[in-house]
C-alpha cells in the first residue's frame, strides 16, 4: 500500500478545512482496504465531527481497513468525543498518522491507546510537508499565541516603494496570487495605520475565486490616524482596530463601522506591546497573522523577535533612491555578526520574481 499517495489525498481532503475550524486544526481523513478507498472525511466546521468520524459514517463496514489522517486521532472529550474510540469500535487494523498531535491533552496519548489495543500506526510526514502544513496550530496549541508570518515584495535594490510612496506594483501577477492563497490561510491578516493611509489596500483574498472565507483585517492604528473611509472599514468584512489604551476616540462611531471591533492594547515609546496583542489575539482564538505592513511594522516584529516566519519576494527591477523605504525598520542591528539568519530556506522561482522563505533564529 503506497502510504505517500493516500495521505497526499488525505491532506488535500484537510485543506477544505482551512478557514472554517479554527482554533482547531484542519484534518482530512481517509478509510483503505485493498488499494481502495471505502471512506473519506475532513473537518469541516469549529465544534462539528472530526475527520476521522465523518470518514467512518459513510462505511458501512471497516474491519480490517487502514486509516489515514493528517493528524494523531484525538482521545480527550472536547466539543465531540474522543475519536480513538471510534477507531476502536469500527475494526480498523492500522492507522497512519501525518504527525503526532502537538496538543499536550494528546500528545502522543492517541496514538498509545491505539496501540494497546492492537492497533497498528505509522507515521507518513510526506518528507515534513505535514509539519509545515501545521505549524500554525502547533506553535498556537504550545504557547498561546499565534504563529507570526511577515511577508514583503521588494525590488532587487532592496525597496518596498518608491520615493514617492508609490508601490503598486512590484511583484508579478502569478506572485500576488500566491500571497492571496496565503491570506486565504491565515486566521488574520496584520497592517500598520501607514499601510491604509497610503495604499488603502483590502486586505482580502480577492484573487481566489469562490472563497467563502475571509481573514480578520488587524490595523494598529496607536495615534488614530487610519481614515474610517479605508476599503478596510467600509466593505463589511470583520476587521479589528488596534488603538493604544491612553487615546480618546470616538468608539461609538468606529462601533457603528460594518462588523468593526476595538482592541485597546498598550503602548510605550509609540509602539504597542506587541506581546500583550499576540495574547489577547490567542484567546480571541487567532492561530495564525498574516504581517503584510510596511517598514515600521515589520521592524517592531523582528524587535521583538516575535516572527516565526518569512516571505519575501524579490523583483527584478530597481527604484533607487536613498529615502525609498526598506523592508524592515526599526533600530536595526549595529554589527554584520548580529544580523537575524534564517533557518529552512526555501528559493523559488515565481514568473520573473524569486521567492525566499524561511525561519529567523534569535
Amino acid at each position: 500500500m503506497n502510504n505517500k499517495h493516500y495521505m497526499q489525498l488525505a491532506l488535500k481532503l484537510a485543506e477544505k478545512g482551512i478557514g472554517n475550524v479554527s482554533p482547531n486544526p484542519p484534518v482530512g481523513a481517509l478509510i483503505v482496504i485493498n488499494n481502495k478507498i471505502i471512506g473519506k472525511g475532513y473537518h469541516e466546521k469549529y465544534g462539528s465531527f472530526h475527520a476521522e468520524i465523518n470518514a467512518l459514517s459513510n462505511v458501512k463496514n471497516s474491519a480490517g481497513s487502514t486509516l489515514f489522517v493528517t493528524l494523531e486521532p484525538c482521545c480527550h472529550y472536547g466539543k465531540t468525543p474522543p475519536c480513538t474510540e471510534a477507531i476502536l469500535k469500527s475494526g480498523i487494523k492500522k492507522v497512519v498518522i501525518g504527525m503526532k498531535d502537538p496538543n499536550p491533552l494528546v500528545a502522543g496519548k492517541g496514538i498509545n491507546i491505539l496501540k494497546k489495543h492492537g492497533i497498528s500506526v505509522d507515521v507518513e510526514n510526506l518528507n515534513g510537508k505535514i509539519d509545515i502544513f501545521y505549524e500554525y496550530f502547533k506553535k498556537f496549541i504550545t504557547s498561546g499565541m499565534p504563529f507570526i508570518t511577515l511577508k514583503m515584495a521588494m525590488t532587487l535594490d532592496g525597496k518596498i516603494a518608491t520615493v514617492s510612496g508609490d508601490s503598486k506594483w512590484i511583484s508579478s501577477e502569478k506572485s500576488r496570487y500566491l500571497v492571496h492563497q496565503l491570506r486565504k490561510r491565515s486566521d488574520a491578516i496584520l497592517v500598520g495605520s501607514n499601510t491604509v493611509i497610503h495604499d488603502d489596500p483590502k486586505l482580502t483574498p480577492y484573487l481566489i475565486k469562490n472563497n467563502t472565507f475571509m481573514p480578520l483585517r488587524i490595523i494598529l492604528d496607536p495615534n488614530s490616524r487610519a481614515p474610517l473611509t479605508g476599503n478596510v472599514f467600509k466593505d463589511g468584512n470583520p476587521t479589528l482596530l488596534v488603538i493604544d489604551k491612553k487615546v480618546s476616540i470616538d468608539k461609538k462611531k468606529i462601533l457603528n463601522l460594518p462588523n468593526v471591533e476595538i482592541l485597546p492594547i498598550s503602548v510605550f515609546n509609540n509602539k504597542f506591546d506587541l506581546h500583550e496583542l499576540l495574547y489577547k489575539l490567542g484567546k480571541k482564538g487567532i492561530t495564525s497573522i498574516f504581517v503584510e505592513g510596511g517598514s515600521s511594522t515589520s521592524g517592531a516584529f523582528f524587535e521583538k523577535k516575535l516572527v516565526d516566519k518569512v516571505i519575501f519576494f524579490i523583483a527584478p527591477k530597481i527604484f533607487g533612491g536613498k529615502n525609498a523605504p526598506t523592508p524592515v525598520g526599526g533600530i536595526g542591528v549595529q554589527k554584520a555578526k548580529d544580523a537575524i539568519k534564517l533557518d529552512k530556506i526555501c528559493i523559488k522561482k515565481i514568473d520573473s520574481d524569486i521567492m525566499i522563505t524561511g525561519y529567523p533564529v534569535y
